[in-house]
């Protein structure tokens, strides 16, 4: 049984069909990255996955329970979780205090003392190389270290799976090659990881499997050798990569 799928979802906006009968599965603990063109559908798809939007057609399922209605709170408390590609932190908070609202609200139940929520904050913000800057304000972190303030607010949750939006979007190469890292140690805490990325080079070096999106439609899933090799993934979907 897989951890996570979509069975036929589509979306409608008004007369533009954004997906088409979208079938996938994600496996526990595999890493699959999301690619395709601008407009292809790829925020669509991550949006009903971690319930922003609800689909027109079709099902989403999550450790074997359909919650194609059940919003983003509680598929966060079941496991999901989410970043986004234009980071989203309090912006008047301080990047502790960022996580500690992840901490705090991950559960309806007991809560862990303030001691305890504390130091594991700490620890998630030195997991993501923000130790330094735990008290800095989020709106005064640069878009590398918002990417990964969000990156350990999506992990305060404690999830199971994590859905990837763009961490290495925008950021210089030496940039890229410490989102790499990052997701080399998210692996390592045994996270199954579904990743949209504008560079395919950054997937093809993490990714165990690829989907192609393309106008609503997948048009390509297999390993990312065999996809990045076929010319015409790459010439019509691909298109320019960012280096």
């Amino acid at each position: 049984m897989a951890l996570l799928e979509s069975r036929g979802v589509s979306k409608a906006f008004g007369g533009l069909l954004a997906l088409r009968r979208v079938d996938l599965a994600i496996e526990e603990r595999e890493l699959v990255g999301l690619l395709g063109p601008n407009g292809s559908g790829k925020t669509t798809l991550f949006n009903i996955l971690s319930g922003l939007l609800r689909p027109t057609g079709g099902e989403v399922w999550f450790r074997g329970m359909r919650i194609t209605k059940t919003g983003p709170v509680e598929r966060s408390r079941l496991g999901l979780g989410r970043t986004f590609q234009i980071a989203r932190p309090f912006a008047h908070l301080s990047a502790l205090d960022n996580v500690l609202v992840g901490i705090t609200f991950r559960s309806r139940h007991r809560q862990p003392s303030s001691a305890d929520r504390r130091r594991e904050a700490e620890k998630l913000l030195e997991t993501v190389g923000l130790g330094d800057k735990a008290y800095w304000q989020a709106r005064e972190l640069s878009l590398g270290e918002a990417k990964r303030l969000e990156l350990a607010l999506a992990l305060s949750t404690r999830p199971t799976l994590l859905l990837l939006d763009e961490l290495a979007s925008g950021l210089s190469p030496k940039g890229r090659e410490e989102v790499i890292r990052f997701y080399g140690r998210l692996r390592e805490r045994g996270l199954t990881i579904f990743a949209i990325e504008h560079s395919f080079r950054v997937l093809a070096q993490v990714a165990d499997r690829l989907i192609v999106l393309d106008q609503g439609s997948i048009v390509a899933d297999g390993r990312p050798d065999a996809v990045l090799g076929s010319p015409r993934v790459s010439a019509a979907y691909l298109g320019e990569d960012d280096g």
